[in-house]
């Protein structure tokens, strides 16, 4: 009898064992290959499936041996950011391609007729999981959503983001911009000139805007938030540059660890100042007119107007809350550095500015009227969100067999549109469109793109990123009032270093020469 129950058990562990075996081997193999024969049939190219890594070997070559060389700021940088990539769409002149992330199948879509079909697309072409559930933990709220769920988020947020209510945010952000230049006139107070590297100012000051205009606290408040998910960026890079097998972000590695420690520390942190101000609402006081008062406000309108799965809860509030710090912080940080870079190396385009900004403004601090009369510096920005964009890509998720265009991609596979490869591409901005040319947008975005899906910093269709306005309104405010107090050339030991971490960011920082404006 014993013996007959062993023998049962045996035949059940390794029938168990054996199932495992055949799923790993299919996921890892067999349906890879299936899905490669399936797109190369309809005449798409891309590099031949490599068991369980794909590319990624490949991509972290071509990457490493590019960043060890120096480039000018001058060169075309999209090689040394996307190596891989920009070979194979060279190679194949601009046409749709795939690629290996491990098993799953990415293809790149470059065409912008179909780039535009599927950001329009947004309930068919859906927001990409991570294969590594700690990688969501990075990106949340709003911008994880999908379908119905991400048009409820979309609709709470939305006032909060509105025009009449950026407005108001104006004064915060003059305040955060004069104590930045303040400390660096401070530097130069007994100097014509002085080497700063503006990079972590220009990190600090859109860390202090977003704290203020969105939470009503200083930047010293909430910069253990930025700390953190800084190192979460990082750590996050690192997974998606490496093969995720299913399941291993559930092992209690270091990694893993330290990354669900951060998430328990920022939720908490977050926690603490909505609480708060729930309190204080509940109490009777104002809401502020911050960018939490109004998605609380927002979010209880809706609750009295139907029932409570109509409103966000408590948690997802936080969620929307850790995206506010991220994209505040991380976008109109990495604009205005770019920015300051072009400008420095272009001085007829920084001295063009400059004289637009003292004719509409002078010495006085800028107001919201006068910004929108800043034609010189909408188009500078525009270009340079052309050439360093904030994000390289956008990526969506094929659930079931889909048309797109004279290609059917199959169940599983990954969607990828480069905004990197889009932004450089000659056959959309001409044969300069590797030079800054901020010209090129002297009639508006429209006129520049001929009504192409090749320019989207922010994304586009639906899911256009719902605080354009608000980054493109401090960064022009910044802008505008470092323009009034200083002009500035690249320093002999800035190293032009694009890298990409959540956003396209200096590597070595930005080394510039500030000389002050004598008034």
């Amino acid at each position: 009898m014993e013996g007959s129950v062993a023998w049962y058990c045996n035949v059940v562990v390794i029938s168990i064992l054996v199932w495992f075996a055949l799923k790993f081997l299919n996921w890892a193999w067999f349906q890879p290959k299936k899905m490669e024969k399936f797109v190369r049939k309809q005449g798409l190219k891309g590099t031949s499936y490599k068991l369980l890594f794909g590319d990624i070997k490949e991509m972290g070559r071509m990457l490493n041996e590019a960043k060890s060389k120096p480039i000018k700021v001058t060169d075309d940088m999209v090689p040394r950011v996307i190596p891989f990539y920009h070979k194979f769409f060279t190679d194949h002149h601009g046409t749709n391609f795939f690629t290996w992330l491990g098993p799953r199948l990415t293809v790149y879509i470059v065409e912008p007729a179909l780039v535009k079909e599927v950001l329009a697309q947004n309930y068919l072409f859906q927001k990409t999981r991570g294969a590594n559930p700690l990688i969501n933990l990075l990106v949340t709220g709003l911008a994880a959503a999908d379908t119905d769920e991400w048009a409820k988020h979309r609709k709470i947020i939305n006032p909060a983001f509105h025009v009449n209510k950026l407005k108001h945010m104006v004064p915060a952000y003059s305040t955060c911009c004069s104590e930045m230049i303040n400390k660096w006139e401070e530097m130069l107070k007994n100097e014509s000139s002085c080497e700063v590297d503006v990079w972590p100012s220009l990190q600090a000051l859109s860390g202090d805007v977003i704290s203020r205009t969105a939470f009503g606290i200083s930047f010293q408040e909430g910069n253990k938030v930025f700390e953190l998910q800084r190192e979460l960026a990082k750590l996050v890079q690192d997974i998606l540059n490496s093969v995720n097998l299913p399941g291993s972000g559930f092992l209690p590695t270091k990694r893993n660890k330290r990354m669900r420690e951060i998430d328990r520390e920022v939720t908490t942190l977050i926690r603490g100042v909505i609480e708060k101000r729930i309190d204080e609402m509940k109490a009777g006081g104002s809401s502020n007119d911050d960018l939490l008062g109004i998605l609380l406000e927002s979010n209880n309108r809706e609750i009295k107007q139907g029932d409570k799965k109509f409103g966000l809860t408590i948690e997802e509030v936080i969620e929307e809350c850790k995206l506010f710090y991220l994209a505040g912080q991380e976008t109109t940080g990495s604009l205005l550095v770019w920015t300051m870079i072009l400008l420095a190396h272009h001085k007829n385009w920084q001295a063009l500015a400059r004289e637009e900004v003292l004719q509409v403004f002078g010495e006085k601090k800028p107001d919201v009227i006068g910004l929108n009369h800043l034609k010189t510096v909408s188009m500078i920005l525009n270009e340079v969100l052309r050439l360093y964009p904030p994000a390289q890509q956008l990526r969506r998720t094929i659930h079931q067999d889909t048309k797109l265009g004279d290609i059917t991609l199959p169940a599983g596979s990954s969607i990828h549109l480069n905004i990197l490869l889009l932004h450089y591409d000659r056959v959309s901005w001409g044969d300069d469109a590797r030079e800054f040319n901020p010209q090129r947008f002297s009639e508006g975005v429209s006129k520049a793109t001929n009504g192409k899906a090749a320019y989207m910093p922010f994304g586009g269709g639906p899911r256009i990123c719902v605080g354009q306005n608000f980054a493109l309104m401090e960064a022009k405010l910044a802008l505008a009032m470092i323009l009034q107090h200083f002009y500035f050339d690249l320093s002999p030991s800035y190293s032009h270093s694009p890298r990409c971490i959540v956003t396209l960011q200096p590597e070595y920082g930005a080394h510039l020469i500030l000389h002050k404006i004598k008034g």
